[in-house]
């Protein structure tokens, strides 16, 4: 396994497995056995960070979430795990009653909701401090200085460590952390975006950003993380969950004149190299020049395997160059 390192401060920051584990359908759709069995995979291997949120999974059966953090926290106790394993998590997005979702009835990011529901988190997971809390989905409602305070009042506490942010505008990302630096107080450190080699459409609207997604890492947040080397993107749906491997689960934003070229190239150093496409892919996010770190869920121990198995994939500068260049 490679390490990376995450936060700048030196009370936070934490040494972090470079293929970070996501557990959102651990509980759920995955059941508790082969949960327990992947995460005992995963550490022995060396991987040592877990990504959860309070709401995984609410659409399973309808209801508001924690099955996630739930098994996280019997899997620790049962194993027992202590702070050697980083758990990230993410609140904002967990929806209010049961019935509904984060796009009609979200939690939001109030400094009432950002105390209770990290409270609730460290009671699922069993822990006293959470290691990297997100900000999970914008909340348009709330101003960003009652949020920016809310989550550093955890950090001056000790109930939480690192701060990060997913699917946020840049814009709102910059002023929020704009607004912590004015306040001499912890600001948002790890952005966790989706990515992958292939690069979507950003015109497409969904049901958060009627102006197209806002929740993919694109040119603009790229440039961000280059001109602030502190921050650490954590890459989300890096396989775009099998897609590789079974074309026709690839996202209508996919589909466009851009894909074949970067798809042909993904498979010529596929070939070149013996690895697997998606190896291929998560062995150019991690070597790349910029702090990526990939965030990939399985369900079989095969998939984890094959996925562990990139960490040690090197890419040629050369085959990096076609990857980049493809279009």
């Amino acid at each position: 396994m490679k390490y990376r390192t995450i936060g700048s401060d030196p009370t936070t920051r934490r040494e972090v497995s470079v293929l970070a584990l996501g557990a959102m359908l651990f509980g759920s759709a995955t059941d508790e056995a082969t949960s327990f069995a992947l995460l005992d995979r995963y550490v022995e291997a060396g991987g040592n960070f877990i990504d959860t949120s309070d709401n995984y999974a609410f659409w399973a059966d309808g209801g508001q979430g924690g099955q996630s953090e739930e098994l996280l926290g019997r899997w620790r106790r049962s194993r027992g795990i202590g702070d050697e394993i980083v758990v990230a998590t993410k609140l904002g997005a967990r929806p209010l009653a049961p019935g509904t979702s984060y796009t009609d009835n979200p939690e939001g990011l109030s400094a009432k909701v950002i105390r209770e529901s990290a409270d609730r988190s460290r009671e699922r997971l069993g822990l006293e401090k959470l290691d990297l809390l997100y900000a999970h989905i914008e909340d348009h409602t709330v101003p960003l200085q009652e949020t920016v305070e809310a989550f550093a009042a955890l950090v001056a506490e000790g109930t939480a460590g690192l701060l990060g942010v997913s699917n946020h505008a840049v814009w709102r990302v910059e002023r929020a952390r704009a607004l912590a630096a004015a306040a001499g107080l912890p600001g948002y450190e790890v952005l966790q975006y989706a990515h992958t080699h292939l690069r979507p459409r950003a015109d497409v609207p969904d049901d958060l950003f009627p102006d197209g997604s806002l929740g993919h890492a694109g040119p603009d947040l790229l440039g961000y993380l280059r001109a602030e080397p502190g921050l650490t993107l954590v890459a989300y749906s890096p396989l775009l969950k099998g897609a590789y491997t079974r074309p026709e689960r690839f996202p209508a934003d996919y589909d466009h004149p851009g894909t074949p070229a970067r798809l042909a190239a993904l498979r010529d150093v596929a070939r070149e190299t013996g690895a697997t496409v998606n190896q291929v892919v998560l062995a150019w996010q991690i070597g790349g020049e910029l702090p990526v770190l990939p965030l990939a869920g399985v369900s079989s121990v095969a998939q984890l395997d094959e996925n562990l198995a990139a960490v040690d994939l090197e890419l040629t500068p050369q085959q990096r160059a076609r990857l980049d260049a493809a279009h």
